[in-house]
């Protein structure tokens, strides 16, 4: 009550300063009032645009949901402005007057206030603050207030950042809670990925236990003739029904878990922002959307995060604009509603998710998984370590310390353990390096006539599908259908500097002999490309062959002994390949671009300075961050490699806990 008394005195303040400040707001009759009168207008004023705040804005925001997550986003301020001018109308002394653009003005200011005296005031009691977290995620089931005594977990996904770049932020000081962890409270792992080194299939082998079959972020199947990409709700949804059908349980997420702005849910109860779900009918156990009606239903937070959103577009277009005056190399183009995208990922969807993972906390569930994009998606079109990414960074620890902080205030203690998915490579594209993209290279080689005007091949970022399944638009089913004109010339897609050829007129998966008969120049014009470094082929004579430049053919089962073309790819690239060569949908030519081992560079086939997806550099080192409570995630002298590995570890770290024993038996609505 205390705490509402101020909020209101202070949006009474703030009122009286705006209407002296601006022009077309005014608060007394033309003639004049007394200080006293004036003083009781605004009073009316602000109580009742605070009330209306409280009781139409959640109705407003759960009827909006009807439209597009990020359209609400945008109309923020005009609900919010409307919201003023009928607490004015209504105010008995008819002294209240504001022009409507004016309104939009004075109540985005208002609730700024308004929820900077409330956060500030909520802290020092911390009743109110677990109030105000338990309205802010709208939970109406869970633990309660007195949840158990056993510790809960949270999964914090930093999406694409890499070991190396996670200690270099550390270094500079940009990450001060990272930093803090790192002197004593946490250890620090790197682990390696698959061949596949990209959300899709890590976090599927994270939070479901398999990966198997998922050889690149986007592939063609021959058997059901359609492409599967990662962050298409349906595709999604298949992955995560193969995944669970071939362990047998729910996934991580299984006993009391929450999901938040993933590709898949894991097998928890309370999902949000989960694209698995994306394309299903909303209820009780599909809410992806509901995240944006548990944030956005408290105008302040609308406001706060509209206007952020608006300085990052600009943010963008300033740092955009810089490299091209000053001619920065490698670059990429990033106009169009690339802004729009790089503003949702780093601020919408942050604020939101960040604010379930703290709801999740207070309602004690035992175990939360969240992926916050940020970082990934402008590393994408910056590069990974621009300086565009070090303030991501810097936000992002932000967000780190406020879910710390809220830990603090839970009604069981929880231990944070941070992860990456991957990393990324920094580089040119192979498009702008050699003037054609990949699927030029293989329709010359096929000799085949190559397009003049070649079409752009779009970026695989997660950022585009979450903005997509906010649109309620399909994900890569409208312009970009990957198909063939003809059904004998090939599918080629791009997954980052992985690049998979498809001849879909072939049932099965076509052996070297059989393309070499077809098109006899093709493997030796893409093996001895200067921008490849290496193939996969099926061979009839040796299984699996790696082919490299100036003839080199090294079967699959030799590779200990002579790594080959591989050799300039580390350790653990030949075993990344045969497991990948085993996969019913491993394409029939698997391209992985060059890799300069010096400088970490490669070149993606998608329009990308910073990529992942294949091997080569950065992108297959991310890192584990663990409390050193939990036992180690690999015995001294050993490494951690593959996301399977590391869901078997998260795993052991919930049994510790002395929580519900997981993964539970799948369940129908977890399976679909």
């Amino acid at each position: 009550m205390g705490r509402s008394v101020a909020v209101w005195a202070v949006s009474t303040v703030t009122m009286l300063v705006l209407a002296g400040i601006l022009p077309d707001f005014q608060i007394q009759s033309p003639s004049g009032d007394s200080a006293t009168r004036i003083a009781v207008t605004a009073a009316f004023a602000a109580g009742a645009f605070g009330l209306l705040s409280a009781l139409v804005w959640p109705l407003l925001v759960r009827l909006l949901l009807l439209v597009p997550a990020l359209v609400l986003g945008l109309l923020v301020f005009v609900l919010n402005g409307s919201l003023l001018l009928i607490a004015l109308r209504i105010n008995p002394s008819g002294r209240g007057e504001v022009a409507p653009e004016t309104a939009v003005v004075v109540a985005a200011v208002m609730s700024a206030v308004a929820s900077a005296t409330g956060g500030a005031l909520a802290v020092r009691d911390d009743d109110a603050y677990r109030r105000r977290l338990y309205r802010l995620a709208d939970r109406r089931s869970g633990p309660g207030p007195t949840g158990p005594s056993s510790p809960g977990t949270v999964f914090l996904q930093l999406d694409g950042v890499g070991h190396d770049v996670l200690l270099a932020a550390v270094g500079k000081g940009l990450m001060p809670t990272v930093a803090g962890w790192l002197e004593g409270s946490h250890r620090l792992t790197p682990w390696r990925t698959d061949w596949s080194s990209q959300t899709g299939a890590s976090q599927l082998g994270i939070l479901h236990g398999s990966n198997f079959d998922v050889p690149a972020f986007r592939w063609y199947e021959k058997d059901t003739r359609e492409v599967m990409v990662c962050n298409r709700p349906t595709s999604a949804a298949e992955l995560q029904r193969r995944a669970v059908e071939r362990t047998g349980d729910g996934g991580l997420l299984s006993a009391d878990g929450a999901s938040r702005g993933n590709l898949f849910s894991g097998g928890a109860d309370e999902q949000a922002l989960v694209l698995s779900i994306a394309t299903r009918r909303r209820g009780r156990e599909n809410r992806s959307r509901a995240g944006y009606f548990a944030y956005f239903s408290d105008p302040a937070n609308a406001v706060r995060t509209a206007m952020s959103f608006v300085a990052e577009v600009g943010r963008e277009i300033g740092q955009s604009t810089r490299t091209r005056v000053c001619k920065q190399r490698p670059r990429v183009k990033r106009g169009g509603l690339y802004p729009f995208i790089r503003a949702f990922a780093t601020v919408v969807e942050r604020d939101v998710v960040v604010a379930a993972v703290m709801g999740d906390m207070f309602a004690g569930r035992t175990s939360v998984y969240a992926d916050l994009v940020a970082y990934d998606e402008v590393a994408h079109h910056s590069g990974p370590r621009s300086r565009d990414t070090e303030k991501v960074l810097a936000r992002l620890d932000r967000s780190l310390a406020l879910i710390q902080n809220a830990s603090e205030h839970a009604p069981r203690p929880y231990r944070i353990v941070l992860l990456s998915d991957h990393g990324q490579s920094p580089g040119e594209t192979f498009r702008s390096r050699y003037g054609l993209g990949l699927g030029e290279l293989v329709r010359a080689g096929c000799g085949l006539p190559v397009p003049r005007k070649a079409q752009r091949t779009h970026s695989g970022a997660e950022a585009r599908a979450a903005v997509r399944a906010a649109l309620r638009r399909p994900v890569e089913e409208g312009g970009e259908q990957h198909r063939p004109s003809r059904r004998s010339e090939p599918i080629v897609l791009a997954s980052g500097n992985l690049g998979l050829i498809s001849f879909p007129d072939v049932p099965h998966r076509m052996s070297k002999e059989e393309i070499d008969a077809r098109h006899p120049a093709l493997l030796t014009t893409l093996a001895n490309h200067p921008g490849i470094g290496f193939l996969l082929v099926r061979s009839e004579e040796h299984g699996g062959v790696v082919l490299g430049a100036y003839g080199a053919e090294i079967p699959l089962d030799r590779l200990d002994g002579d790594p080959g073309p591989l050799g300039a790819f580390g350790a653990g690239a030949a075993d990344a390949v045969r497991r990948t060569h085993g996969f019913p949908h491993t394409a029939d030519i698997m391209v992985n671009s060059a890799h300069d081992p010096a400088d970490g560079e490669v070149l993606a086939f998608e329009e990308q300075i910073g990529s992942h997806g294949g091997l080569g550099g950065a992108q297959g080192r991310p890192f584990l961050l663990s409390p050193v409570a939990f036992s180690p995630p690999v015995q001294e002298g050993c490494e951690l490699v593959g996301a399977e590995s590391v869901h078997r570890v998260l795993l052991r770290w919930l049994r510790e806990t002395d929580g519900p024993q997981v993964p539970l038996p799948a369940r129908e609505d977890r399976a679909a």
